[in-house]
């Protein structure tokens, strides 16, 4: 499987609105402390989105709702991992990601044979605060060593001029949140991932 260099996060289907008609092909659904009735509203409104313009959508963490949403591609944390169902996601038909922070992590998401792995923060990160502190360029590239042709996903601090680097040292796809949704002008920074991601488009 091939991911698409630039993949988007987002918390609402709002901004999945507003940016995927841009040109981007790959967003996740990130949404925290909602109802079941609240994301299955963001996840139907993602998915027309989505499907207008060709753009894979993932969602994190509540495979349940996104297998009953008929949704084709989610993501779970470690945590999310420890108690979610595989048997139940694999005979859905329903691809998986998984986050890794660490060598044990990394033993435990390819124990569950995902359809990519994603590794961070890279740099350190405004989104949250993490017990782990930033991977690293040379982290990405000893994951890419040992993932082979398994996608491998950069997240952690990523913005528009760490990209060139981030390929450079393994990474497949390179995940972004605040540099895109904290920027001044989110459109015209879509715009500048769009065109700094072309060339890895192959």
């Amino acid at each position: 499987m091939k991911l698409d260099p630039f993949y988007l996060i987002v918390d609402s289907a709002d901004w999945i609105e507003r940016l995927v008609p841009l040109g981007v092909k790959l967003v996740q659904l990130r949404m925290k402390h909602v109802t079941d009735d609240e994301l299955r509203g963001h996840i139907r409104r993602a998915k027309v989105v989505c499907a207008a313009h060709g753009c894979q959508l993932i969602v994190n963490d509540f495979w349940q709702v996104a297998i009953e949403e008929g949704c084709d591609f989610i993501h779970l944390g470690q945590e999310d991992l420890a108690l979610a169902d595989l048997s139940a996601i694999r005979a859905a038909g329903v691809r998986l990601g998984l986050s890794t922070h660490d060598e044990a992590e990394l033993e435990t998401a390819l124990a569950a044979r995902p359809d990519y792995v994603a590794l961070g923060p890279v740099w350190p990160t405004m989104l949250k605060q993490m017990k782990w502190a930033p991977q690293g360029l040379p982290r990405l590239a000893s994951w890419k060593d040992k993932l082979g042709s398994l996608p491998l996903v950069a997240i952690g601090g990523i913005t528009v001029e760490r990209l060139a680097d981030v390929f450079a040292h393994g990474a497949d796809s390179a995940a972004v949140v605040t540099d895109i949704t904290r920027h001044a002008d989110p459109e015209a920074r879509t715009l500048q991932w769009l065109a700094a991601t072309k060339g890895e488009r192959r």
